[in-house]
């Protein structure tokens, strides 16, 4: 942010939900955040009873990153992956609600094929809810493999994309040298 930064993104697993609260006090401190993007996904800690895209593990995370963050709202919250569990249908109708509550202006998807995007989107459409306006894929020098179907999906269909490890988790930045050891 003090180099010009304007989005922030975090997740309610990394660091067990410690990266939200950190940058809660951050918040807090800044006097708000009416100048950033801010996204959080959620899905990978399904409440008990429920599989991370139903209705009530999406609410419950979501609720729980709100508190974390200390704010009423995120400006884009993702599903942190497909749910074979779940049908598609039931997760964007609860995105669809937490819109419409006022709990995250946006809905994306993080980590999904081609395919999927692609039934994503359909059955948004179909079941007139609310389509996904970004997208977060692993994306990067060494792992291109989004430029085959998922890239074209999200071109046709007007999607915005916020990669996850530009930098290969490293290896692009220039700190692992052929000669030693990582």
């Amino acid at each position: 942010v003090a180099h010009g930064g304007t989005f922030v993104d975090t997740a309610d697993v990394y660091g067990g939900g410690e990266s939200e609260r950190i940058l809660g006090r951050w918040i807090e401190r800044r006097g708000g955040i009416d100048d950033l993007v801010l996204s959080t996904k959620g899905r990978f800690a399904p409440a008990p009873g429920s599989h991370g895209a139903s209705r009530r593990s999406l609410t419950r995370a979501l609720e729980g990153s709100l508190d974390r963050l200390g704010l009423d709202a995120v400006d884009l919250y993702f599903v942190h992956g497909w749910d074979r569990h779940t049908p598609v249908a039931h997760t964007l109708e609860t995105l669809g609600n937490l819109v419409a509550r006022g709990k995250a202006h946006h809905t994306g998807w993080s980590n999904v094929t081609g395919w999927q995007l692609q039934r994503i989107v359909s059955t948004a459409r179909h079941e007139g809810l609310p389509v996904p306006v970004a997208l977060q894929p692993q994306y990067n020098l060494l792992d291109r493999g989004i430029e085959l179907e998922v890239l074209p999906c999200c071109l046709e269909e007007g999607i915005g994309l916020t990669p996850w490890s530009p930098l290969g988790g490293g290896w692009l930045t220039g700190k692992y040298r052929r000669d030693e050891r990582p």
